[in-house]
Parts: structure tokens; sequence; C-alpha cells
């Protein structure tokens, strides 16, 4: 299997720094056992594995472990190689499809990536403080 693969230190400027993410372009789809055996031989802490899908990309994070439903610095990588590799045209939003839902990144006119990711709602909890004996 030939595969489509780079690191990419996200959060930084500077090579070996940041938080490093495989990124994977797929020329078509693979299976889940395949993709967990690669991100395990490559043994970063995430591999996002892209694949296009019209004109969006389906999305996809594993740790050399399991299958995690979302991955902020390997999105931002992958929007990173779709960019600076001239697979999605500059400037231009991409949207990636998720277990997490839709997920868009933009290029900001500073160079800056701008990713949004869904809002989690949350529920308020009641506060159950244990009381020790002293």
């Amino acid at each position: 299997m030939k595969l489509n693969f780079r690191v990419v230190d996200a959060f930084t400027g500077q090579a070996f720094a940041g938080n490093s993410a495989g990124v994977c372009l797929l020329d078509s789809a693979i299976d889940d056992s395949s993709m967990q055996n690669i991100a395990g031989e490559i043994n970063s802490a995430e591999t996002a594995f892209l694949l296009k899908v019209g004109d969006r990309y389906s999305l996809r994070w594993f740790t050399p472990a399991v299958e995690i439903d979302l991955c902020g610095h390997a999105t931002l990588a992958s929007a990173h190689v779709l960019w600076t590799e001239n697979h999605v045209r500059e400037g231009g939003p991409i949207y990636f499809d998720t277990k997490s839902g839709e997920l868009t990144a933009k290029q900001l006119p500073d160079g800056w990536i701008q990713l949004n990711f869904p809002a989690i709602t949350s529920a308020p909890i009641e506060n159950h403080r244990l009381s020790a004996a002293i």
C-alpha cells in the first residue's frame, strides 16, 4: 500500500516543536483496521485520515490505539496540508465531515487558520460535596 503521508507540527513555526500530527491523504477509502494499523505504525499522538468526497473532505482521527471523535491540532495540520500543497483553493473554506459533525477551516488574511467546531451542549449538575470528619 502506498501512502501519501506527512507529519505536521501544529501551533508553531519551528520544526520539531508544537503538537505533531500525522496527516494521511487517501486516494480511496480504506477500512478502519487499516487506518488503525497505520496510526499504530506511525505512532504519532494523532493521525488524521483525509478522503476527498466531492468538494468536501471526510476526516477521521486515530491515536496509536483507538479512533477518537475530535482532534483540534490534527484538524489544523490537515487544513495546513490541503492549502500549502494546493489540494484546495487558497483562501477558500475547507469543509470536513467527521464523527463530531461538520467542521470548517478558513484562512485569515494574516496567515492564521480559523477552525469552527461544533458547540458542546451543557446541562447543570447538582454539586454533591463530600464532607469529611475532622
